[in-house]
């Protein structure tokens, strides 16, 4: 039994009281009646006894003997002996406490001892002439595991810092959420930006491959393609961590981001979830840096802003990490309120980071659409506030970057929730890979270099004309009768790529040995200086007209791409199929274009992204083997890599985490190195980047019977 308790231990990551069960018998309050439990259980069982449990000050686990909890403090664990420079808080209950520890606890409305769970009429205060602690206390497990939670010990609040209200907004919501901390050196938010400016020099980089080099002059080739390769600067500075010395410095290296993080507290989120929630929100709230700002929104049968939008300072990180600890989960789920206050802390916000984003987790359904849950159209878009639908006019471009945790989380809801709104979705299937999924998405955000990118391509022979323009997600626009098309891009990521097929009939000429196709140009507003910046020297697409094409050169650039698109369309053609229940001619779409792939010229040469696409494409057969596979994970998982090839952005599912796994694609440095953070923090040896290995399928990871 002790071996399963330290199991648990680990697996959870996180300290945890002893609470010990009413009985009949036995009063609750009584710290005697809880020693004696602890004697009779371990004399039954040979061993001493452990019971998980959550308080209202996060969820900790500890093994005790049977007079240990009398000298020690139940939510630090350390000791409580008298004359060693703590205070310590007696409370009606007769449970003991550090009077700093307690504090922080009823300084986020907690009036219940995390112990015995009674409630109290007189609580602790701690004045603001208390001594200011900058230090935060790791809560140790007796194996000293570095990565468990951290809580912060509050400073004490100092008169007229915009932190005063902080704790009492936890308590009581104001009407109007524009409490948000002032930004360092900027007076207010301007719509003015300066236009753009072509001449500018910048490191974007952009390249276009014509399918083959040439076309004979007496020949006529149509569809045509060509394709448009973009790939965003590195951020400066990105070997310099993100918890930089000096506000400054982290403004410099990257634009700060306004992140607001709306989290299911449900009842289907109590045990292991909420500690593995509290954990990765732990890791999240760490690597903000104090130039970044943050608000926690919590849902269930209703939503609560529990802290306000505060930059991340050491006072600000230690209040964030106390609020997230002291979530106790209840109630049903509504998803649609949780969005709809988060949206609100952008609108009524008066100060505006350069980057702005939505994190949602939940692992339920919401209860307003249960009953419909197949009408994807209206419902679904009733679920996001019509103030982050993205392309609505109203210069917020707020996405929603949806997780989906564990396997009883409407997927088809959480997918149409980031398709709305521009964001991702992530499918969290094992639960303890929660922080890897955060980590990975907070390592993009935290590495926006680009935004508002819009491309142009336009025709400049008189007779071509633009056939299409395979763009995935990304609003186009075919513009003067298909002379110029538009691509609406957004933000990028620090080294983020963009790829984008464009055809055209390319007619008989006999004019010359060389034609003039395509001209490649764009904009994009850079996130710091605030200034428009124009991609550099325009890029033409020619090929040559020879009399006899000899010796063409065929792009793999471009069969790769066609590659990645049939896959994605193939995976949206099965993904129909499979919700009408033709779970066989689904798995038979995924196979024939498994099959095509293996015969291109890409897959041939080895080329490792039709080999993660291969892979990919097994998986889904996998998770399509029947109706319960599918409704368990196999919808999810589709749905998450329709995501990623959509936008062409990394989403988390199966073990896409892992640093492997085939399935990995999209991933920017910035997210990689997040990521690897996030795993050296649970002592796990992280795998070398390019190690790859084959992906392991879905029946490979499940239990052998």
């Amino acid at each position: 039994m002790g071996s399963k308790w330290r199991k648990v231990k680990l697996a959870i990551g996180i300290n945890m009281c002893v609470q010990v069960p009413k009985t009949m018998d036995h009063s609750s309050s009584s710290l005697s009646s809880a020693t004696n439990f602890s004697d009779r259980s371990g004399d039954a069982s040979g061993h001493r006894s452990a019971t998980l449990a959550t308080s209202s000050s996060g969820l900790r686990l500890s093994r005790s003997k049977s007079k240990s909890s009398k000298g020690t403090c139940a939510i630090c664990l350390n000791s409580m002996k008298p004359g060693q420079g703590h205070a310590i808080f007696t409370a009606e209950c007769s449970h003991s406490f550090h009077f700093q520890c307690i504090t922080s606890n009823v300084k986020h409305g907690n009036r219940i001892c995390p112990v015995c769970r009674a409630k109290w009429k007189e609580v602790p205060f701690q004045s603001r002439a208390s001594k200011v602690s900058n230090d935060i206390n790791r809560v140790n497990s007796p194996r000293n595991d570095s990565w468990t939670t951290v809580l912060g010990r509050i400073p004490s609040q100092q008169v007229g810092t915009g932190s005063q209200n902080a704790s009492r907004n936890n308590v009581i919501e104001p009407a109007i959420f524009d409490d948000d901390e002032v930004l360092d050196q900027q007076p207010s938010v301007t719509d003015d930006m300066n236009e753009a400016d072509s001449n500018i020099i910048n490191t974007m980089e952009i390249r276009t491959y014509p399918e083959v080099s040439a076309v004979a002059k007496s020949a006529s080739h149509d569809n045509f393609a060509v394709l448009v390769h973009l790939k965003a600067p590195p951020r400066s500075g990105r070997n310099n961590t993100e918890s930089s010395s000096s506000p400054s410095s982290a403004q410099n290296s990257r634009a700060p981001i306004d992140l607001v993080t709306v989290l299911d507290v449900s009842g289907s989120m109590s045990g292991t979830k909420i500690a593995l929630l509290k954990r990765a929100m732990g890791f999240v709230i760490q690597n903000l840096s104090s130039s970044d700002r943050l608000s926690v929104i919590t849902f269930s049968s209703t939503a609560r802003r529990i802290f306000p939008l505060r930059r991340m300072t050491d006072t600000g990180t230690q209040e964030a990490l106390q609020a997230v600890n002291s979530l106790v989960p209840s109630g049903v789920t509504n998803i649609a309120e949780g969005l709809r206050k988060g949206a609100k802390v952008f609108l009524d916000r008066r100060w505006k980071n350069p980057v702005g984003s939505i994190i949602l987790l939940s692992d339920g359904q919401d209860s307003s659409i249960n009953s419909s849950r197949m009408i994807v159209g209206t419902d679904y878009r009733s679920l996001v506030p019509d103030s982050i639908h993205r392309n609505n006019g109203m210069g917020l471009h707020i996405p929603v970057h949806a997780f989906g945790f564990g396997v009883d989380h409407d997927a088809t809801a959480m997918h149409s929730i980031s398709e709305i709104s521009g964001g991702t979705f992530s499918f969290i299937e094992d639960e303890d890979v929660i922080q890897d999924a955060f980590a990975q998405c907070i390592g993009g955000l935290l590495s926006v270099v680009v935004q508002e990118l819009q491309v142009e391509v336009l025709c400049v022979h008189p007779r071509l004309q633009l056939g299409s323009v395979k763009a995935g997600s990304y609003q186009t626009n075919l513009i003067g009768s298909g002379k110029m098309a538009s691509i609406k891009v957004g933000d990028l990521y620090a080294e983020e790529e963009k790829d984008f097929l464009v055809t055209v009939n390319v007619p008989v000429d006999k004019s010359g040995d060389e034609m003039s196709l395509l001209m490649v140009r764009g904009v994009y507003r850079d996130p710091i200086t605030k200034e428009m910046v124009g991609l550099g020297v325009n890029s033409e697409v020619k090929i040559q007209r020879p009399d006899v094409a000899r010796d063409v050169v065929v792009s793999i650039e471009v069969d790769k791409q066609r590659n990645r698109l049939r896959a994605a369309e193939a995976m949206a053609e099965a993904r129909l199929k499979a919700e009408r229940g033709d779970l066989a001619a689904a798995v038979s779409v995924l196979e024939r274009c498994h099959q095509a792939l293996s015969e291109t010229i890409s897959a041939k040469a080895g080329d490792q992204l039709c080999v993660a696409l291969s892979a990919e494409l097994k998986e889904m057969q996998e998770r399509m083997a029947n109706q319960r596979v599918y409704e368990q994970s196999g919808r999810a998982y589709v749905l998450s890599g329709l995501c990623a090839h959509s936008w062409q952005r990394a989403t988390a599912r199966g073990d896409s985490t892992d640093s492997t796994s085939f399935v990995q694609a999209y991933r920017t440095p910035s997210m990689v190195d997040m990521v690897t953070r996030s795993q050296t923090m649970f002592l796990r040896p992280p795998h070398p980047a390019n190690d790859l290995r084959p992906a392991r399928s879905y029946s490979d990871r499940q239990p052998k019977k």
